[in-house]
């Protein structure tokens, strides 16, 4: 049986069907920028296809469960044990219950391992059970992430594992995968891969509009159009919407989700006692407390090498110590100065910049244990904040001012990738220092596009950042403000020395 369900209107005014047989066979991707309408697109299918498959919702933030009042979805609640949510996801999958797994509130550990749990007993149905379900997962990078985060390796890999399968392995069993992220940049290629129908909304960053213009076979030059996109509308492409890339405005939806954009109201009148009323405790205060809900302490984990450590040796006679075990303990400026050592080592490198945080972050630790540094190693953002310091080239001296100490407080307006740019050029603004030129920009943000370098900066300058002019013979010159400096005038097309190509024309 063939159903197509109404997303929309195309640019025409014609309806925008998408067919949720051919769905369920090819998997759909959604991406798009925070605001731009993935979550109503993802409640449109919802709302739409609900009479027709079964349906189940991978919700982060609970924005879906308003679903249940309206269309029956049972809400699963993520705080239970791993064997609670398996047995709740093999009785779902067994009677056939659309439902929605809540995991607002948990952390994001937490949250991974729940979807995984949960998305592994979908999968591992017996065959009997294998009926056609549609498997919606928001936020999509959260629990397929492209690179290592915070979390541990095991739940990474857990849940990874679980996406995996879904978008790779779901169809023969009757899961079809809709996920939505963000960024297409943070989520695993190998999951995005793997779908063929793709709903591409707002996005800003010339790297996931790249991304998106190529999975939508359209020419590099056409991926301008994903800044203008309004929100809630969309370019479709795939068997199941379109052959074509066609622009899609998604219709409207007869649930809202718990959480809204923020609107403009008016402030209320001012009283004469403000302080009295936000100084003074309300007796009914006391009353609430103890009525408010609080969420059960995390479930222990076990800590398998902390408990080998602890382990008993087999054996009374003393065990074997290596050679590095009588190394005298180092002292924290001995220690600081290694570790010194070791990311200059590692930056030093021409081809550094070009490598991601994650990579560096690794060789970072190897060369650390190489050296039989102890205490507990750096974090990934301490590294990240250092390795931009030391891109932007900045010496010693020029540490110690006060100047240099607001280019990292405003630093932290930035994204992590833009911090050593935008270091670079505070660095060049306070030495008055020629503009550093576009094939160094771009080495620094880690690309070989001098085009990219110059979008940079143009970012930077409408986020207020930055002021870009030039001198009389066209030099470009970069001011800041808050420091009330600027660059010396220099070259964008002045070839970067310490680049591989400048190397190899020597």
């Amino acid at each position: 049986m063939q159903v197509a369900v109404e997303m929309g209107n195309l640019k025409d005014g014609t309806p925008a069907n998408l067919d949720i047989e051919e769905l369920l066979a090819t998997r759909l991707l959604v991406q798009g920028n925070s605001g731009s309408g993935k979550s109503h697109l993802l409640r449109r299918l919802l709302e739409q296809s609900s009479q027709w498959v079964q349906q189940v919702v991978i919700d982060p933030e609970g924005d879906f469960v308003t679903l249940s009042e309206k269309y029956g979805h049972l809400v699963v609640e993520g705080d239970r044990t791993e064997g609670e949510l398996a047995g709740i996801a093999s009785r779902i999958r067994r009677h056939r219950v659309s439902c929605v797994l809540s995991l607002e509130g948990l952390d994001v550990e937490e949250q991974m391992r729940s979807a995984a749990t949960f998305l592994n007993t979908l999968f591992d149905a017996e065959h009997d059970y294998w009926y056609p379900v549609l498997v919606v997962v928001d936020e999509a990078q959260l629990f397929a992430p492209s690179v290592g985060g915070e979390v541990s390796e095991g739940t990474r890999k857990m849940s990874l594992g679980a996406m995996t399968n879904l978008m790779c392995r779901g169809r023969k069993r009757g899961l079809a995968g809709v996920i939505a992220t963000q960024r297409l940049a943070k989520l695993a290629k190998n999951v995005a891969a793997e779908a063929s129908n793709f709903l591409m909304g707002r996005t800003f960053l010339d790297i996931d509009m790249a991304r998106a213009a190529d999975l939508l076979g359209m020419d590099r030059r056409q991926a301008e159009m994903f800044r203008d996109l309004k929100r809630g509308n969309f370019v479709g492409l795939g068997p199941a919407l379109s052959r074509r890339p066609r622009p899609i405005a998604i219709g409207k939806v007869e649930t809202q989700a718990r959480s809204s954009s923020p609107k403009l109201m008016p402030m209320p009148e001012a009283t004469e006692n403000v302080e009295d009323l936000i100084f003074t405790p309300d007796p009914e205060e006391f009353k609430q407390l103890p009525q408010q809900r609080t969420r059960p302490a995390p479930r222990p984990k076990t800590d398998i090498l902390a408990e080998l450590s602890r382990a008993t040796p087999l054996s009374d006679a003393p065990l074997p110590r290596n050679d590095h075990s009588s190394t005298p303990e180092m002292s924290a400026e001995e220690r600081e100065a290694n570790v010194s050592s070791v990311l200059e080592e590692i930056l030093s490198d021409p081809q550094s910049g070009y490598r991601t945080d994650s990579a560096l972050y690794q060789d970072f630790l190897v060369r650390l244990r190489m050296r039989r540094l102890s205490g507990s190693p750096m974090a990934l953002s301490e590294f990240r904040r250092r390795a931009a310091i030391a891109r932007s080239g900045v010496d010693a001296d020029t540490q110690d001012t006060e100047a240099w100490g607001t280019a990292l407080t405003m630093s932290s307006l930035v994204t992590d990738d833009l911090k050593a740019v935008f270091l670079m050029l505070a660095y060049a603004a306070v030495k008055n220092a020629p503009c550093p030129s576009d094939e160094r920009i771009a080495r620094a943000y880690g690309t070989y596009s001098a085009r990219r370098a110059r979008r940079l900066l143009d970012y930077l300058e409408e986020q207020g950042l930055i002021i870009i002019h030039a001198d009389q013979s066209g030099k470009r010159i970069v001011g800041i403000p808050e420091l009330g400096s600027e660059t010396a005038p220099g070259s964008p097309d002045a070839p970067d020395a310490a680049s591989p190509s400048a190397e190899a024309a020597e």
